[in-house]
């Protein structure tokens, strides 16, 4: 029998959303190990002045297995 945890993380990229999540599992997997798999559950943007999009921000649930 296995347990798992989630966490809650938000990650960033100027270029995409697809981007932005990759940073966040990329740097969560620093620390933590046996992730199963990850849950975008909100996306934001920064935006300048006129309206152009210059971050894309996402809210991550990453599931891991507790060893």
């Amino acid at each position: 029998m296995s347990v798992a945890k989630v966490i809650e993380l938000t990650a960033a990229s100027p270029v995409s959303v697809e981007d932005a999540v990759k940073t966040g599992l990329k740097k969560c997997s620093e620390s933590v190990k046996n992730i199963r798999g990850a849950w975008v559950n909100e996306v934001k943007v920064v935006t300048s002045g006129d309206g152009t999009i210059t971050e894309w921000r996402v809210n991550l649930r990453i599931t891991f297995v507790v060893e």
